[in-house]
């Protein structure tokens, strides 16, 4: 059985994505932990539902005294290895991962971005696609799953969707709309990556 990660910094839509389908036997994984940077994170919540194992590592505290950035990754790395995870899935984690975290797992980080590659990097990507998308400069933006690397947004693509921009919708819709796709895709992703640990 595949073992996941999932980092997360939000609410966990994605995340809640993801134990659906494990529950629906739609995907062949376990959700070993669930690690937010942020306490109010809602997605701890939905990992406290559901019986899964929830790790608060804020970057605070390093901050305050007066810790790097690598000291942070490499303290969380090992945090996260506990968990044995045959991947780590980054869905809505707001931090940059430096290699201090990433050379610990290699090929094994993968990232959920609401845009194709090369195009609107870092945040804020749905709402930007969407401006683009009135002013007529973009017909259709999309939604990719990469491989983590240090660069923002930049790692090799797993999955990836288009999706057109309508012309006569709000943002809240096209919000939704690309939420939607993106509980879909990630599941897609990891589902790639059960095949070896199906027996």
């Amino acid at each position: 059985m595949l073992r996941l990660v999932v980092m997360i910094s939000g609410s966990g839509s994605n995340l809640q994505a993801i134990i659906d389908a494990i529950e629906k036997k739609h995907l062949k994984a376990k959700i070993v932990a669930v690690v937010s940077n942020r306490r109010k994170a809602y997605g701890l919540e939905r990992a406290q539902k559901h019986g899964i194992d929830s790790v608060y590592f804020p970057l605070k505290p390093y901050k305050d005294e007066g810790k790097s950035r690598e000291e942070y990754d490499a303290d969380l790395a090992q945090a996260v290895e506990l968990y044995r995870p045959d991947l780590i899935v980054l869905a809505g984690w707001m931090h940059i991962l430096s290699p201090a975290f990433l050379d610990k797992f290699p090929k094994q980080v993968i990232n959920l971005h609401p845009a194709l590659p090369g195009e609107f990097d870092g945040t804020n990507a749905i709402e930007r696609a969407f401006i683009a998308g009135q002013e007529g400069t973009i017909k259709y933006t999309g939604i990719m799953v990469h491989y983590a690397i240090p660069e923002v947004d930049a790692g090799d693509v797993v999955i990836q969707a288009h999706i057109p921009i309508l012309p006569k919708e709000t943002l809240d819709q096209f919000k939704n709309r690309m939420h939607r796709i993106e509980h879909r895709l990630i599941v897609q992703a990891i589902a790639l990556f059960t095949e070896p640990y199906l027996t």
